[in-house]
């Protein structure tokens, strides 16, 4: 019965793996029923894991099972914790053999953002401002929200009505993280007095709430409308094992509190962004509900993927965050930023990470004898597509003089 079950199972091309079970009795031999699922032609079509549930008596049985090469389990949960080892294997090993799509090339201007970085280190202070954070997001082609900083509620003013109500404003405080703790954001004004009274407010309960704290000044911001808009944060930390890691989950005031984020080693391409991302809640929410149409996941792919960039390629950046960064069907916004620094650790750029990042310092520009200028870089996984396109057009005589021997590409094309 075991033998004629396994194989009918294993010629029904919906079942992708089989779970054999045996529990001893005194009528039946748990040793016969392994041989007879150890020898079933099934078992060598489909995976097959084996639950002999029990102890010494199930033992015999688990142990034919292992010399046939089954894996075997003594309790039901034990199995399916292993089957999911295999699945889980399986997934990574067809995510490393996905091409992930070419990421737009853009200039980041790293040198902007070390001059930003290496100003906020000799005045000694490890927390780059919002208007800081968001020149250095934006200097990596990140949508941030304009923001001008103001000494007072006169400018404040001022600048409300150059930009245009309704407007946001923000306590600016090197010492104060979260603003909105001690009442240091104030939304929706829409009008001169508004804001005078906005500033004067928030100014009085920064001095209650947080007495020691510097004003530095405030910021004031387009009020931002994007009623479908959710709320994300994108981050990144440096943990002490991995070294650099990159969180997206919920954002907003509530984040801590909802605790829906996801992890990734960077470096990140879009394959990996992407399946960070589904490993959150919000990602349900993200891909439209109801009247909600789809959020543009791609371009909070792209954050993710600029801040892995970022992270690399300046050392000094110690955790930054993102948050809210706001995203609907037109794209994403960064309302807020936080960029805690330090000084540089004086070791190899790679050796942070868990995962080496792309040898920006290897692309190198030359010119041709013809006068051509030539840039020359490392190969990227997304360039899979042209190296084929490449060997396809290569002569048997180019390949043997490369490889001193023929060799057989995909789709049957020989050299």
């Amino acid at each position: 019965r075991y033998t004629a079950a396994l194989d009918a199972l294993a010629d029904d091309r919906g079942v992708g793996a089989v779970l054999a079970m045996n529990v001893p009795t005194a009528l039946t031999s748990s040793i016969d029923a392994a041989r007879a699922v150890a020898g079933a032609a099934g078992a060598k079509v489909v995976p097959v894991i084996g639950c002999w549930i029990g102890g010494p008596e199930a033992q015999a049985g688990r142990n034919v099972l292992h010399e046939a090469g089954i894996p075997a389990y003594d309790t039901p949960l034990r199995a399916v914790r292993g089957f999911m080892h295999i699945v889980q294997y399986r997934r990574g090993q067809r995510a490393l053999q996905r091409t992930p799509p070419s990421v737009p090339q853009t200039r980041s201007d790293t040198a902007l953002v070390r001059a930003i970085v290496a100003g906020a280190l000799k005045q000694r202070r490890g927390v780059l401002s919002e208007p800081e954070s968001k020149r250095v997001l934006a200097a990596y082609g990140i949508p941030v929200v304009p923001t001008e900083v103001v000494l007072g509620g006169a400018e404040a003013a001022a600048a409300a009505v150059r930009i245009g109500f309704p407007v946001a404003v923000k306590i600016l405080s090197r010492d104060i993280t979260h603003k909105s703790d001690v009442g240091g954001v104030a939304l929706d004004l829409a009008s001169e007095q508004a804001v005078l009274d906005a500033v004067r407010d928030m100014t009085g309960k920064a001095q209650v709430l947080a007495n020691k704290a510097r004003i530095d000044g405030f910021v004031v911001q387009p009020m931002i409308k994007r009623p479908h808009a959710i709320e994300l944060i994108v981050g990144a930390a440096e943990d002490p094992v991995f070294g650099p890691i990159l969180m997206v989950g919920h954002g907003g005031v509530a984040a801590e509190v909802v605790d829906d984020r996801a992890l990734a080693l960077p470096p990140l391409d879009p394959v990996l962004a992407e399946d960070a991302l589904s490993r959150t809640r919000i990602d349900r929410l993200l891909r439209g509900y109801r009247d909600r149409p789809p959020a543009n996941r791609g371009a909070v792919c792209d954050v993710m993927i600029r801040l892995s960039e970022l992270i690399a390629d300046v050392d000094e950046i110690a955790e930054l965050d993102i948050n809210p960064l706001l995203a609907d069907e037109a794209g994403v916004i960064a309302l807020d930023a936080r960029i805690v620094v330090r000084a540089p650790a004086g070791q190899e750029r790679a050796a942070r990470f868990a995962i080496k990042p792309y040898p920006v310092e290897l692309e190198t520009e030359s010119t041709g004898r013809d006068g051509n200028k030539l840039f020359i870089r490392p190969i990227r996984p997304d360039d899979e597509p042209l190296i084929h396109a490449f060997t396809r057009r290569l002569t048997p005589e180019d390949v043997r003089n490369k490889r001193f021997t023929p060799v057989r590409l995909r789709e049957g094309y020989d050299m």
